[in-house]
């Protein structure tokens, strides 16, 4: 048994070995936005790329989701005759859980899938390698734009998937429900606080974080061949999902616990 723990071969040693040159990378990555010099122009045409395909779902997948979730909030706050909490209730709902996470999913699914191939493609083609023989580290030239465009386009989303998602849920509470204006924006302004609004925008910015480096962490490290790349797009999707989750329930833990609630 301690033969194996020695050789690396115990249960989830894979594992542990991935989340390790992960966390590696990441520090490579934060190491990276500091050498010089910057990659300016890769950076602006990531944020491009990224934006291009992400801004028209985006605004679509957050109306879907400010409807739903007002007129779930709406119907049940209204069996209790809390009319007047239903503005609050679905704008902080949206911003706080719903705007960051369609960001992410967004943006690791087009954007971060993107990032994986492309990497994926450059590495089985030995580009990488290349690099390296030639003196130029691929992580500051190629990883750091890529990683910053998903953070700054995932936060950015997020400004527009909550205003959007916001605009929808008023809509359907006032319209369809028959909330008053008035109820609605006083419920809001009474119980929402700035930092509802920042700690959506660190959500997003994490979000990205983790889409671009997981990402690229797949991309630099295929099984081999075209097939391998397919297969890290798929994973790189797969473990930002995971950690999207993850994240999620550790900020709004944390937020919860150090910011009080307003009251009404």
């Amino acid at each position: 048994m301690s033969n194996r723990l020695a050789a690396g071969n115990f249960p989830g040693a894979g594992a542990l070995t991935a989340t390790g040159k992960l966390f590696a990378l990441g520090l490579d990555v934060v190491v990276g936005i500091f050498q010089r010099p910057f990659q300016t122009r890769e950076f602006i045409d990531q944020c491009w790329f990224i934006s291009r395909v992400c801004i028209l779902p985006a605004a679509l997948v957050s109306i879907s989701f400010g409807s739903v979730i007002s007129l779930q909030l709406g119907s049940l706050i209204r069996q209790f005759g809390a009319q007047s909490f239903s503005g609050a209730a679905s704008t902080l709902a949206v911003i706080q859980q719903a705007a960051p996470v369609i960001c992410a999913l967004l943006v690791a699914g087009a954007g971060g899938s993107a990032i994986c191939a492309d990497l994926g493609a450059r590495t089985i083609r030995e580009e990488i390698d290349a690099m390296e023989v030639l003196g130029v580290n691929p992580i500051q030239r190629l990883v750091v734009p890529r990683v910053l465009a998903s953070i700054l386009v995932s936060a950015l989303l997020f400004g527009l998937v909550s205003i959007v998602g916001v605009a929808g849920g008023y809509y359907f509470n006032v319209v369809l429900q028959g909330v008053t204006p008035g109820a609605y924006v006083q419920g809001f302004s009474a119980l929402s606080k700035p930092s509802d609004l920042l700690v959506g925008f660190i959500k997003a910015a994490l979000f990205g974080l983790a889409a671009g480096i997981v990402a690229a962490y797949r991309g630099l490290n295929p099984a081999g061949g075209p097939k391998g790349v397919g297969d890290a797009v798929n994973q790189a999707v797969v473990i930002t999902f995971i950690l999207l989750f993850a994240i999620n329930v550790i900020v709004t833990a944390v937020y919860l616990n150090l910011v009080p609630p307003s009251k009404f």
